[in-house]
């Protein structure tokens, strides 16, 4: 009986000790360490910072973080930003904002932009920055302000009053005048399209769900999910990242405003957006434009613990993907999740959390057919066997991009942020966050959850 009793003991010790996983220190190379992160609002562009800049935006995060860690100013050693739709009277808006938010002179800042991976790049820049032993505390964050975004003179246009301001004479410029078209004054609208292939983004989710036979229905479907988890999120005071944001003149602004569940029924009524009349993409099924912004305090693990703090999360290891940016363009998580796994040592079966960004409900769909196929990861990714399939029950429990908003510049640092709080509030180890991005780029991430 007694020897029954040992073995059963032994088991139990065991079992503990598998679910307590490894963790992922590694050797000689310092600890990164998340002290906190929050983000403004997520909000419609066109709505309550219609009348904002970037930086207004990106100083709300910083002061909000300030606030929120209560961290010295002077201690901050590097501040990142990523942004993609840059204001060209604030292109370093990193240090336009570290000014506004009271920041040294003295603490340089600089901005970065890689699409919607934009504050991923900022956070792991950050990330090696640290563990480099350049510095130890860095502010990473991201901003993107939809509601004014430059639309440019044509080139023509351009060119004209270029021309002007360098004319000597007014012969000169009355030459130059004459020249002028009133096609000249069509303006430049920027869009959301690729350089490379002229193909918008949402065009080519079309075309990639009708690849992977991604149904309409089964987008509406997945878009409704993250919806009315992020409503749940929402209601039950899970999106403790959010800062409240006195936007000047106007109310204080609480909440995301893009949550909007329906029905199916409502959505199958939407056409489609992109390829029409045919297309599966629409309004409902893919994310919308949002201004917002993102901050994270990082720090080497010693220098937190020294300063008196209990971070949440360390950062681990990364990886950057990119392929075909024409029909590959939004498959950077199927590519981007093996590697960052096989370098950290680790499966699917190890992840608690996982955190990918939804541009669009056919964009994850695909990607999950991608991971799930080994047919594509014989043909296309040069592996023997497939990636395996995120389990849902594991995946955006808190609503994601579709439903929360997708400031281009400041997704990242919310997908981190995220799972670090998944983590802590569901008692798991390891999130692994993932994203595309525009130029058939990807980004994946291990984040574990710091001991408590």
């Amino acid at each position: 009986m007694t020897l029954v009793c040992g073995w059963l003991l032994y088991g139990w010790i065991v079992a503990v000790q598998t679910k307590t996983k490894k963790t992922l220190a590694k050797p000689n190379i310092r600890n990164v360490v998340v002290v906190d992160g929050v983000r403004t609002p997520f909000l419609l562009s066109g709505t309550s910072y219609k009348d904002l800049m970037p930086h207004d935006l990106a100083r709300a995060a910083l002061t909000g973080l300030l606030h929120r860690t209560s961290v010295p100013k002077e201690v901050v050693d590097y501040i990142i930003f990523g942004t993609v739709i840059q204001e060209v009277k604030t292109s370093n808006v990193a240090r336009e904002a570290a000014l506004g938010a009271g920041f040294s002179d003295k603490t340089p800042a600089h901005t970065v932009t890689m699409a919607c991976i934009s504050a991923n790049q900022a956070m792991t820049t950050g990330v090696g920055l640290i563990a480099s032993g350049q510095c130890d505390v860095i502010v990473a964050g991201g901003v993107e302000l939809m509601s004014d975004v430059p639309i440019r003179h044509s080139r023509k246009m351009r060119k004209l009053m270029l021309d002007l301001n360098k004319a000597k004479s007014m012969g000169q410029r009355l030459s130059l005048i004459s020249k002028f078209r009133l096609n000249f004054l069509a303006p430049e609208l920027p869009a959301v399209a690729e350089f490379s292939t002229s193909e918008t983004m949402g065009h080519s989710a079309d075309r990639l769900a009708a690849a992977f036979a991604v149904s309409r229905l089964e987008q509406d479907e997945y878009a409704l999910r993250s919806h009315s988890l992020a409503k749940k999120a929402q209601d039950e005071g899970l999106l403790s990242d959010i800062v409240p944001f006195r936007v000047p003149g106007k109310d204080t602004v609480t909440k995301d405003n893009g949550i909007r569940p329906s029905s199916l029924e409502q959505m199958a009524k939407l056409k489609p957006a992109f390829i029409k009349p045919y297309g599966t993409v629409t309004a409902a099924n893919s994310s919308f434009l949002t201004d917002g912004a993102s901050a994270m305090l990082i720090m080497a693990e010693e220098k937190a613990l020294a300063m008196g703090y209990k971070p949440k999360a360390y950062l681990r290891d990364f990886m950057y993907v990119s392929q075909d940016p024409k029909d590959q363009l939004l498959l950077g998580p199927t590519y981007a999740t093996p590697k960052v796994l096989e370098k950290a040592g680790l499966t699917m079966n190890d992840i608690d959390a996982f955190e990918f960004h939804e541009a669009f409900s056919g964009q994850i769909l695909a990607n999950f057919k991608a991971m799930d196929s080994d047919w594509f990861a014989e043909n296309y990714m040069g592996r023997k066997t497939k990636v395996g399939l995120p389990p849902l029950e594991k995946f955006n429990n808190w609503g994601g991009s579709l439903s929360l908003g997708h400031p281009f510049g400041a997704t990242g640092c919310r997908l981190v942020m995220a799972a670090a709080n998944r983590l802590r509030k569901e008692g798991g180890q390891y999130g692994l966050v993932a994203a595309c991005a525009a130029g058939g780029q990807g980004h994946a991430m291990i984040v574990e959850a710091y001991p408590k």
